[in-house]
């Protein structure tokens, strides 16, 4: 068995940790009307989310999420005082948050020391100490379960990846994140903000392709085996062909807490053209993290026979 260690064994500041959708079936209120039946298992999977991520008493969110801003070969990290907006369509559904500044520019830091490329980046004002930064939906969603709406807000990190960055720059990311939440103290919480694979329905704006199918089911039986590591194998042309906006964020929650953290599949299903997951992820018994990496490969994993099939 061969083994990679993205990053050395430690006590973390790492407390919660969980991969959720985006979509806007996730909230009844910002469904379009008639359309809140479709995604009730994930309504229902979101807020299960939701009482793990308060019972684990996080002080900061990090939330690494597709839809902020890209930067050609970078990964991008706000550094704005603050982070706001609404869902287009659905405006009573909006946040206001402070952004942990310290937390952020560690990231960026420490990030640089790992030789990843990274950009800080902030919006309107040319202090980023008094800026505002749009809130993207992939950001917006989860938090709405996620601290978001506490009194008051939590503070968060957003984090978006590069897509033409190599899988194991954001395996290095993840493991330079933890790095960083580790040093400061805070009691942090890890969100990969991911919607599944996008293909599954010829009505929807990517068309309809088998691949979706398959990467789903790999994806939900990875993480029933538990072994997130695995994720690393996945052939890009069936990323291609399924596209998911999931894999880079899932790659980055791979580096930060290896596969020594149990997942907990909540909830999966597939309400329109992409599909919709809930994950939570269990500690280590006494707080001690390895995000030592097994490389065995998909062969060794089993695709799961029970997943909702695409509409």
């Amino acid at each position: 068995m061969s083994s990679v260690d993205v990053a050395s064994e430690g006590r973390r500041s790492l407390a919660f940790a969980c991969i959720a959708p985006h979509g806007d079936l996730a909230i009844p209120d910002a469904c379009p009307p008639g359309k809140a039946f479709l995604a009730t298992g994930t309504q229902a999977g979101m807020a299960e989310l939701g009482r793990r991520f308060d019972a684990a008493h996080p002080e900061v969110v990090v939330l690494l999420t597709p839809h902020g801003v890209h930067v050609t070969g970078h990964i991008a990290v706000v550094v704005a005082a603050r982070t706001a907006g609404a869902l287009d369509g659905a405006p009573q559904i909006s946040l206001d948050v402070p952004v942990d500044r310290d937390l952020a520019l560690a990231i960026v830091s420490e990030l640089e020391a790992a030789g990843i490329p990274v950009v800080g980046v902030s919006y309107g004002g040319n202090d980023p100490a008094e800026a505002v930064m749009p809130l993207d939906w992939g950001s917006l969603i989860p938090l709405w379960y996620l601290g978001g709406r506490h009194d008051p807000a939590m503070p968060v990190v957003i984090v978006a990846p590069a897509r033409d960055l190599p899988v194991d720059a954001h395996v290095a990311a993840g493991a330079a994140i933890a790095s960083a939440i580790e040093a400061s103290g805070r009691r942090a919480a890890l969100v990969a903000s991911a919607d599944q694979a996008h293909t599954h329905r010829a009505d929807g704006p990517y068309g309809y392709d088998p691949a979706a199918r398959i990467i789903d089911e790999l994806v939900v039986s990875i993480l029933r085996a538990g072994r997130l590591g695995v994720l690393r194998d996945l052939d890009p042309a069936l990323v291609e062909a399924a596209k998911p906006d999931s894999w880079w964020q899932m790659l980055m929650l791979l580096g930060a807490i290896g596969e020594t953290w149990r997942p907990d599949v909540v909830s999966y299903e597939v309400p329109t053209y992409y599909g919709m997951l809930c994950a939570a992820f269990d500690p280590p018994a006494g707080g001690r993290t390895s995000r030592r990496v097994r490389s065995e490969g998909l062969a060794q994993v089993t695709p799961s026979a029970d997943l909702v099939p695409g509409q």
